[in-house]
């Protein structure tokens, strides 16, 4: 895709409405800190349009940015932050579980996993609970600059046997530095989102 125009439409707290957005909608989850808002960035050719930060736990509400009058990139916010409380926790849990309910747009979760590290027990919890709620969620993994490409292969099947995912699941190892793995997540996006006019009235939510 193109991108021509995006700005940052819809912010939500706890207490707010999920908007009813008239576009299809693709959604990032992914624990504090594992570079969400520099995927972001990366998707969109902005510098600083996510506000990425060293101190986790930034993102603490789920953010809609609209993608040339066309779609949204919905940033969830992220899960596991040790120093978060555990009633916010709670409340970050229910605002995301609410979202997944509610969006009737929404197309696919992609899931961002660190490539250095075996997932940890939140990741598991958050990929199994995305499953158990119908997603096949898309996995990220994200820093790959920080490893060497010999490692690439192992590393990918220890995310794959980490999470235990389901056959077929599709991980995209991806680099905010050096943009590789982009082109590949943007063509997968565009291949769920875009094509609306085939898609028959009232057609099943392949998220689902």
């Amino acid at each position: 895709m193109v991108i021509k125009n995006v700005n940052l439409e819809t912010v939500c707290g706890i207490t707010s409405k999920i908007p009813d957005n008239p576009y299809n909608e693709v959604a990032f989850a992914g624990k504090s800190n594992v570079g969400k808002s520099s995927l972001i960035n990366a998707l969109m050719n902005r510098k600083s349009l996510a506000r990425t930060s060293a101190q986790p736990g930034k993102t603490q509400t789920i953010n809609f940015y609209n993608v040339n009058d066309a779609m949204y990139l919905v940033d969830l916010p992220g899960y596991g932050y040790a120093k978060a409380s555990e009633e916010v926790k709670a409340k970050w849990g229910k605002m995301i579980e609410n979202y997944l309910h509610t969006s009737k747009k929404l197309k696919a979760v992609f899931l961002l996993i660190d490539i250095r590290h075996a997932p940890s027990a939140n990741d598991k919890m958050m990929y199994e609970w995305m499953v158990y709620q119908g997603f096949a969620p898309i996995i990220i993994a994200t820093k790959l600059d920080k490893i060497k490409r010999s490692q690439i292969q192992k590393n990918i099947k220890i995310v794959r046997e980490g999470l235990g995912v389901q056959p077929g699941t599709t991980i995209i190892p991806f680099s905010a530095e050096t943009k590789q793995g982009r082109d590949e997540i943007w063509e997968l996006i565009d291949s769920l989102v875009l094509p609306q006019e085939e898609s028959p009235a009232g057609a099943e939510n392949p998220a689902k």
